[in-house]
């Protein structure tokens, strides 16, 4: 296959001559008639939104999304940021501790460079969302990717007007940057709007914000960016792109004007490929986010059995499973089903859980079955574990518990959805069958890109490469596609493709 070296569109800052014999040239020939197309330079850091490059300040309108349990790990966040992107860091599901850690880590190792955190909405247990956002605001986090919000919170309200001030021209500086995350018109709406009044005041009342901050927050939305998120891997409603991003993008316009702030929309679900980046763009998207194929990175805070499977992932390899954050609202999110017997097994449990109202009515047969295929385990032994857990993390997740039987049957069965996220992340043989792994579409097909270059190879796949060949792919993907409206025919059609160098053979 000709290498993007080898063809004149793949120097991305030349002008790119069509000629009549269907060749392409750099050098612009002495009978001007020759000519039938050009196109101008087109960097991959021009493409997207310079208003989101300069408010992240990156070089390119590019994320990669939150991964929940620190798949999305300090890492890949650091390694992307030290390249000109902008990376949101896994918090949902870790431990404050583990949080912290990284924190403190960015502090040392990229200072001044712009990272997220994730912060996950928790409607089934406030107290960590609550300790998520005082930790942000501790550390003085700048940006956080909101995922999973329907509603607004008062604590991702706090957090957004905590960061209020007047500048010295009286402006208002917006120091705390909110991307959401949404798949909803509605939601959607909720983020182009203020704060909610009457939760801004609450937090007055709590001492939480100022009165200033309070009446400056009637004058800004409550985010900077809104992600539209199509089919994707883990919580998704499995939208279909070009139906979603047109309109939040027109959501957007009709917003514009109200506030000094123009909102950025974003792209996300099923970008995997130079195609689908250069697609969004062409819709309207100020920038791209990707999630699933970044899993499959050596940096991604996974197994290497995780990262392996994803790199076999095949276009109908994909199947949706109850979630383990909001299992009694019945939530599901979307998992790699090949080699992995965790859809069928947690949506047997779901199926359960609405069935029975406690451990109790659960048939013994039913029992036996449970404590010898799924959990492994008598279930009072899952119990004590569940009991350790929510100790540490939220006693008053047993305080329900103790009132509400139905409560204990929900955490006995989220027991075994949180358990087999971390089974794959850290390569648990004996419950190989048990992986969840979170993923979309977008990995089939990168994996059917990127099969025949270096970048097959899992132990070769590093976030910001990938970031960076799918840029210059998309730019490289509108100038041919700029020619190709000339409507000649080509004379080499690999000069057409985009195929990823490797930088081990330059």
């Amino acid at each position: 296959m000709t290498t993007i070296e080898q063809s004149p569109l793949a120097d991305l800052e030349a002008h790119v001559h069509l000629l009549r014999d269907g060749s392409l040239t750099t050098e612009l020939p002495s009978n001007g008639d020759e000519v039938v197309a050009s196109v101008r330079p087109l960097p991959a850091h021009q493409l997207g939104s310079a208003a989101f490059r300069e408010r992240h300040g990156v070089r390119y309108a590019y994320q990669s999304g939150a991964m929940a349990g620190g798949i999305a790990s300090a890492d890949l966040v650091i390694a992307m940021a030290r390249a000109g992107f902008l990376a949101s860091f896994g918090a949902a599901g870790l431990t404050p501790d583990v949080i912290e850690q990284a924190l403190l880590r960015f502090a040392r190792e990229i200072p001044r460079l712009p990272f997220a955190c994730n912060l996950i909405s928790s409607p089934s247990e406030p107290a960590l969302e609550q300790g998520a956002v005082e930790m942000f605001l501790r550390h003085e986090v700048r940006c956080v990717e909101a995922s999973a919000f329907v509603m607004l919170s008062l604590n991702i309200v706090r957090y957004r007007v905590a960061g209020l001030s007047r500048g010295r021209d009286g402006e208002i500086v917006v120091a705390n940057r909110v991307i959401a995350k949404v798949s909803r018109p509605e939601v959607a709406a909720r983020f182009l709007a203020p704060p909610p009044e009457s939760v801004v005041a609450e937090l007055v009342r709590a001492g939480l914000v100022t009165a200033e901050q309070a009446t400056l927050a009637r004058f800004v939305p409550m985010a900077d960016d809104i992600t539209a998120e199509a089919d994707s891997g883990g919580h998704t409603d499995r939208r279909p792109l070009p139906v979603l991003l047109p309109m939040i993008v027109r959501q957007r316009d009709a917003a514009a004007g109200l506030y000094e702030i123009r909102v950025g929309v974003g792209a996300a679900g099923g970008i995997g490929t130079p195609e689908s980046v250069a697609g969004a763009f062409a819709m309207g998207a100020d920038y791209v986010v990707t999630g699933s194929i970044n899993q499959a990175c050596v940096e991604a805070g996974t197994s290497p059995a995780v990262r392996l499977a994803l790199c076999d992932a095949g276009l109908a390899d994909f199947q949706m499973a109850p979630a383990a954050d909001m299992f009694e609202l019945g939530a599901e999110i979307q998992v790699l089903r090949r080699n992995s017997m965790f859809p069928m097994r947690a949506k047997r449990l779901y199926e359960l859980y609405r069935r029975y109202d406690s451990v109790e009515s659960i048939p013994l047969e039913e029992r036996a079955k449970l404590e010898a295929e799924i959990f492994r385990q008598p279930l009072e032994n899952v119990w004590r574990e569940v009991t350790d857990f929510f100790s540490r993390r939220d006693p008053s997740q047993l305080e329900r518990a103790a009132k509400d039987p139905k409560r204990r049957v929900a955490l006995l069965f989220r027991w075994y959805l949180g358990m087999a996220s971390r089974w794959a992340s850290t390569g648990d043989e004996n419950r190989r069958l048990d992986y969840q792994m979170w993923c979309g579409p977008a990995m089939a097909g990168f994996n059917e890109w990127a099969a025949s270059t270096y970048l097959k190879d899992p132990d070769r796949r590093k976030v910001a490469d990938v970031a960076l060949h799918l840029m210059k792919g998309a730019a490289f993907n509108f100038r041919a596609t700029h020619l190709r409206l000339a409507g000649v025919s080509i004379r080499d059609e690999f000069e057409w493709t985009y195929c990823p160098t490797d930088p081990g053979r330059q």
